[in-house]
């Protein structure tokens, strides 16, 4: 069982990372940062780069897009914390993943809008489990950074209310579980668990 596991929730750039970067550092000197960032543009590489300079760099970092509780399994090792940054966009890797459109996986859907809701729920929660599992396993602490995307319009698309609605679903999942749940705001961590 984890020593600590602890959730941090927020919008947009409302400081998350940074105050997951230094809970970090408070707990522990050997950090292994897990990256779910996939720099399928240029916008998306550029900002992957600047997450890099922000962090230290004594820390282990994996970049894992998906599977994250099973690619885990036997990468801890000595590691006093293990930060998951982001929830966000592992969920989003989850729902865009080809498996849920193509037969043969082979290429990202070319029209996001046919995602079939019920298999990408099955598919996000499974992760949730296995990540609950492996953070269950060792001994650790546990850092997850998430968005909270339910305080916005109602998307209006079917991928993005699927994508809201099982973020939330996760986001659910992995605060009962966590011993500590902190919400972000402008910067400023609000205890609202543990």
């Amino acid at each position: 069982m984890a020593k600590k596991f602890i959730l941090i929730l927020g919008g947009a750039r409302s400081g998350k990372s940074t105050f997951a970067q230094t809970l970090a550092g408070m707990l522990g000197k050997k950090v292994l940062f897990i990256a779910s960032g996939e720099p399928l543009d240029k916008e998306m590489a550029l900002r992957i780069e600047e997450h890099k300079r922000t962090r230290p760099k004594d820390w282990r970092t994996l970049e894992i897009a998906t599977k994250v509780g099973q690619r885990l399994q036997g990468q801890i090792k000595d590691a006093d914390v293990v930060l998951l940054d982001c929830l966000t966009l592992l969920v989003s890797n989850l729902i865009l993943s080809p498996s849920l459109y193509h037969s043969d996986g082979a290429q990202r859907p070319k029209n996001p809008e046919e995602i079939k809701s019920a298999k990408a729920e099955k598919q996000v929660m499974d992760e949730m489990e296995d990540l609950i599992d492996c953070i269950d396993k060792h001994e650790c602490n546990f850092i997850v950074v998430s968005n909270e995307v339910g305080l916005g319009l109602v998307p209006d698309n079917k991928l993005g209310r699927v994508y809201r609605d099982l973020l939330g679903k996760a986001n659910q999942l992995l605060a009962r579980h966590a011993s500590e749940v902190y919400f972000m705001f402008s910067g400023i961590p609000v205890k609202i668990k543990g």
